[in-house]
């Protein structure tokens, strides 16, 4: 006794993912907030966003450039950070910003540097890289900097530049 079947009902397929093959989530134009006690604190976006999911080393990169807006409880902003690309990890809570980095206050204050750490938990950024602060009537540059990430306070670890006699006798008082 023989029994063959014919059957033109299309087979199901099942297609398996492995981690590897979702790895990476790609978002375009995001948006992310930070909030603290409800309130906005940070802004940050940027066009493009690679998302690395994977256990050894989770990170979002911004390979078309970031821009990180530090507000004031209405919102208004602070001070702006730029940057060509920057890579945040999420579990050391730091983004660090690489290439043409730029950050300018609400009072006219513009650093300028290679690379720029933002410290999510501390709320300060820093760099060991050559930096150039512009103020109005004057140029600080050095190596090394510290600052609140809102720029209110900062420092340059090995200065350079010119500063006003004026201001340098208002210091020393």
């Amino acid at each position: 006794m023989l029994l063959a079947a014919c059957s033109d009902a299309p087979k199901e397929t099942r297609q398996v993912f492995t981690q590897d093959d979702t790895a990476v989530e790609l978002g375009r134009n995001v948006e992310i907030l930070y909030s603290d006690s409800a309130l906005v604190r940070v802004r940050v976006t940027g066009a493009v966003l690679h998302n690395y999911v994977t256990r050894e080393n989770p990170r979002q990169e911004f390979p078309e450039g970031i821009q990180i807006e530090f507000l004031e409880p209405d919102l208004s902003v602070k001070s702006i950070l730029t940057a060509k690309n920057a890579i945040r990890q999420q579990e050391k809570g730091k983004i660090t910003a690489r290439d043409s980095v730029v950050l300018i206050t609400a009072r006219k204050e513009k650093l300028e540097t290679a690379e720029l750490i933002w410290d999510e938990k501390t709320a300060k950024v820093y760099t060991d890289k050559f930096v150039k602060v512009t103020k109005p009537g004057e140029v600080i540059y050095g190596f090394g900097l510290e600052a609140e990430q809102d720029f209110s306070y900062w420092k340059i670890i090995v200065p350079k530049g010119r500063i006003k006699v004026e201001q340098l006798d208002e210091v020393l008082k």
